[in-house]
């Protein structure tokens, strides 16, 4: 494959999973990685780096202000979300260097199926009676 073609073909995985990330939330491990391990054939743990290198920037900025517009979004809850991101995305990726490469797969691939299950044959979540009050936090502008 072309460098060329090589450049657009990594584009398009990217905007296939911002057009998903920016529907559901989601793109990095749903999308990328398995575009990079299936269509590139890394290894999990170089598609999960790969794919958190292509996140490092602040990618959903538009989405982010598409839906402060829409006034569909808890700054104060994402915000604190963020912080625990920070740490946890450290720890995973501190914990997955102390796992095989097949014991990484494996794993990737029951958090997959857990996923599945739970969209395909799982409960509807119920809104909460009273909508909790945000918490404060600097407003995106």
């Amino acid at each position: 494959m072309s460098g060329g073609i090589f450049i657009l073909v990594m584009a398009g995985i990217g905007l296939g999973a911002g057009v998903i990330g920016g529907m559901f939330g989601i793109g990095g491990g749903l999308i990328i990685v398995p575009a990079l391990m299936l269509g590139f054939g890394l290894d999990q743990k170089t598609a999960t780096g790969t794919s958190l290198l292509a996140q490092l920037l602040p990618v959903a900025i538009l989405a982010v202000l598409e839906y402060k517009r829409r006034g569909e979004m808890n700054v104060g809850w994402g915000l604190a979300i963020a912080l625990g991101l920070v740490f946890g995305t450290l720890i995973g990726a501190k914990l997955s260097g102390l796992l095989s490469p097949p014991t990484m797969k494996r794993l990737y691939g029951v958090f997959l199926l857990a996923v599945g299950v739970y969209f395909l044959f799982g409960g509807t979540v119920k809104a909460p009676a009273a909508k909790p009050a945000p918490v404060t936090a600097p407003e995106l502008e």
